[in-house]
Order: structure tokens, then sequence, then C-alpha cells
């Protein structure tokens, strides 16, 4: 007797349909699976065999095949131990049951329980775009499965509950949908600007910045802080839609770093440390090509400490997803590719010792010593990097002052009130912040008077410019116009946002 039952794989974030076909016929007793399972589907034969008669259901001694269709594809993971069973149970035909179109996803202990698994929500995403209604999820997924609507999901804690539920002895109850709400305490959680003691211009850069959507390099002595404000950074970003929620949520949840919420409500920030690989920044694997760092900031922040210290071909990895938002991985399991829109945030100390250009401590650095500690980070890179921000330490008296700075809460406002016109400009153009402009965009929206380009024209010269640097000054002078809500950018704005790309402009044995 030949059962078939639906469940579902995933490739990067997009979701196949997956046909579990049980036969069960007479012969001498075996057990096969094809369909290009890997070795964790494999495995699947000893969990489902022990969890069906641990689950006092009867394991049948003959000749059994399971095949995952379609063949094509590749199936990985242990999501297809539940369907596996169910399907074995209805050929043998210990259960009687109407399966339909119901999807079926979980892992299976030897004791017959469910365990949660991976990607749970962009398959359930995928699966209900491609008409299916009905699902059944381990408890564990439970939280993360609440928040697609459209759908009738259950969860079950163990096989029998699921056998029981289709045979109508036990009906499991529908998981209640869950209205999307930001996590408050998470958010609260992440750092103040009213925190940060002095530098008023690297506030003002972090604001641009944020506005913008546009990266930032903070380059400073140690204890300026530049990590303070790194890490402020989230405090002042827009607060993300449901949309944006749900598509951050399907990558963490196919990393398996999703918390118990169920779903990424404030916006990401992750700080790899400088021995990071580059697999695992930009996502990979010999395998099962999971995403990396750069994938799980999508939507949020990507801060890079120590630049320098980053191996060079890992940072060099990042310059195609800064320029196009999205990482297409290629390895020999297949190519995926995963969104990878973030805000660079780095920062580095201007020298080895970290004292060159500060007005408090004396550098010990050669020019020599200068040149090869900056030659670490490629000009193509820094190129790609909007704002440059040169910070310095902070005199003892605003340490101790009582005076409270400028809440991050205040940035804020202003920064979505930025955000807000850019939406309303780009509404059809299919980007969201000035970050994103292309060429149509900057020529329909950063004119120049002939004073402002005479401006640009000369700083162009005088810096040495690529044309890429040309068109990120433009879009933070966009940026800054939006913050002073003119519809013109005008020669301020562009003074402005030129300063921001004057590090490096001159030689270190110049400027000793």
């Amino acid at each position: 007797m030949i059962a078939k039952v639906q469940s579902y794989a995933l490739s990067g974030l997009e979701g196949v349909a997956v046909t579990v076909e049980t036969d069960i016929s007479r012969g001498l007793p075996s057990y096969d699976m094809v369909g290009l399972p890997d070795v964790a589907v494999k495995e699947s034969k000893e969990r489902v065999k022990s969890a069906v008669r641990n689950s006092m259901y009867e394991f049948p001694a003959h000749r059994i095949t399971v095949n995952f269709a379609p063949a094509s594809v590749k199936k990985e993971g242990s999501a297809f131990d539940l369907p596996v069973a169910i399907s074995l149970l209805l050929a043998h035909g210990t259960l009687e049951a109407k399966v339909g179109d119901t999807v079926f996803m979980g892992e299976l202990a030897l004791n017959g329980d469910l365990r949660g698994v991976t990607g749970v929500l962009p398959a359930i995403i995928s699966a209900r775009d491609k008409g299916f209604k009905t699902f059944i999820v381990p408890k564990a997924n439970e939280k993360e499965a609440s928040f697609v609507h459209g759908v009738e999901v259950y969860s079950a804690k163990s096989l029998k509950e699921v056998v029981d539920h289709l045979s109508g002895l036990s009906p499991l109850p529908v998981v209640e949908k869950t209205a999307f709400a930001i996590n408050e305490s998470e958010k609260t959680s992440s750092k103040d600007l009213a925190f940060v003691k002095g530098q008023p211009l690297a506030k003002r850069a972090l604001e641009v910045a944020v506005a913008g959507g546009h990266n930032i390099l903070f380059v400073g002595p140690p204890g300026s802080g530049k990590t303070m404000l790194a890490r402020a950074i989230p405090s002042v970003m827009p607060d993300m839609s449901f949309d944006e929620a749900l598509e951050i949520t399907k990558i963490h949840s196919v990393a398996g770093v999703l918390g118990d919420d169920g779903i990424v409500s404030v916006r990401p920030f992750r700080s790899p440390h400088h021995t990071a690989t580059t697999v695992s920044l930009c996502g990979g694997g010999n395998k099962v090509v999971h995403p990396g760092e750069i994938s799980l900031a999508h939507g949020g922040v990507l801060f890079l400490d120590e630049l320098p210290e980053y191996k060079r071909s890992s940072l060099e990895a990042m310059r195609q997803p800064l320029e196009d938002g999205v990482i297409t991985i290629s390895r020999s399991g297949g190519t995926v590719t995963y969104p990878a829109s973030f805000m660079l945030c780095a920062s580095m100390n201007p020298c080895p010792c970290g004292n060159y250009g500060s007005k408090k401590r004396r550098c010990v650095c050669t020019p020599n010593d200068i040149r090869k500690y900056r030659a670490k980070i490629s000009g193509p890179l820094l190129d790609r990097i909007d704002i440059q921000v040169e910070v310095d330490g902070v005199e003892y008296e605003h340490l101790v002052s009582e005076n409270l700075e400028e809440s991050s809460a205040e940035v804020k406002k202003r920064a979505d009130k930025a955000r807000a016109i850019q939406r309303e400009r780009y509404q059809d153009s299919g980007i969201k912040t000035n970050a994103e402009m292309g060429e149509k965009e900057l020529r329909a929206y950063c004119k120049l008077t002939l004073e402002s380009e005479q401006v640009l024209r000369e700083a162009f010269d005088r810096l040495k410019l690529s044309a890429r640097a040309r068109n990120r000054i433009l879009k933070v002078a966009r940026t800054i116009a939006d913050l002073d809500y003119s519809e013109n950018v005008t020669s301020e704005h562009l003074y402005e946002a030129i300063s921001y790309r004057t590090y490096g402009a001159e030689a270190p044995d110049d400027l000793l």
C-alpha cells in the first residue's frame, strides 16, 4: 500500500513542496529512502522506527520504501521525521485518516516526542503563497507559526497527539494568531545616546547616517566612545513594520537563532568578532548553505569593531552586498540568495598606537606604520562607506558633567521625519532611503545650482574623489537637506556632506 503526506523543504528562504511517499510491500524486511535525502534525513529511519514503537504502534516488518518527491531537490534537516512517520502509519493501515493537503513538519525524539525545527516560519509563508492552508508543527515552533495569517496551524507535543488528532480521537487546538508588537524590553535595553558624553560632531553624523540609511565609520583613539555610539544606533532607527519583521524573522528562523518571542520585533545589531571567517560573515557551509552575519543583520546594523583587524578577504567579500543589498552564495550543495540590506557601522583607530591626530596623546607611530595600518582597508571598501567621521577623546569636565545629553528618542523623532519624507518621495521607485538612490533618482532629486556644482567640483578635484564617492556625497547631502526640511540641496548641505569624506585625504607624513 502507498501513502502520501505533504511536507516542505527550504532552499535559502524559498520553499519547495515535498511529497513524502511510503510504500510497504511484501518481501524481506528492509527500510530504504530515496529522493536525494541528506544524512540528517536518512538518519530519520532510526528515529521514526523508535518513535513509532515507543508510541505503542506496530512498526511493519516488511519492505519499506520512502520517496521524497521531487527527487531533483535535495532534502535537508530533521523536519521530515513527522511526515515520514505519518505516511508509514497510513501505508501500514495503523492510521486511517484523510490528510489531504495538510503540511507536516517536525523532528521526532526516540520516545515519540516532537522537537522544534528551523525554518518553520519561511516554510509556512512559502506554502501559504502556493495554496496550502493547514499545518501541523511541533509545540516548540508554535510561537513563530502564530504570526502567519491566512492559515490554520496545529501544534503537537508528540507523534501520538498527531495520530489522535488525525483519527478524530482528540483534536488538537488551533494555534491562536498573535498580533505583532514591538518588544519594549528589548527596545529599551539598547544603549541610549543620552549616556554618551560629548562628541557632538559624531552624534550629528550618526543622526544623518540613520536618517538616510548610510554606512558610517568612526575613526578615533581608544576610549573616545566609538563603540558606545555604534551600540546606540538601534535606539535611533525607525520601528519595524510587520512585513519587515517577518522578512528578518525568516532569516533568523533558517539560521536557528530565533528567540522565544517567535518573531524579531527590534532591529538586529550584529557585532561579529574580528577573527570571524569569510563564511561566518557572508554565509555558506559544506553542504547546507546557512545565512551569515551580514544576512542576520538584514534590516538592522552590522557593527565591525576594529575594522583593520578583520581579514582583508572577509571585508572584500562584503563589497557586493553593500551595493546590491543581497548576497548570492554558491557552494557544491547549491546556490542560495539571502537578503543583506544592512547599515554598516565600523570603528577603527587612526594608527597602530591609536593616538594619531589626538589632541590629548602623542602618537609614536612612523608615517610608514600609519600607511601600512590604513592599507589594511582597501580603497574600494572605504569608498562604499558614505560617512567617515573622526572622533577624539572627551574632556574630563564633560564626563563628570550632570547636564543631560540629548536622548535617542529626540534624535529618533528627527530621523523618523526625514525617513517619512523619503518614503513619500520614493513610493513609486521601489526604494526606501536616500542611500538606495540610483543614477535616475540622483538626477531627479539632487539637482544642484551653479554655486553648489562648483563646490562639489572643487571637492572632487582637491580630495581626488571617485565617481562613486561623488554620488555618495550627493546622497548624504540629500539626507541633510531632508533633516532641514529643504526641497533643494544647497551649498551648506554639500559642505557638511563633504566634511564626512575627508578622512585619509592627506598623507600621514604631511600631518606629522
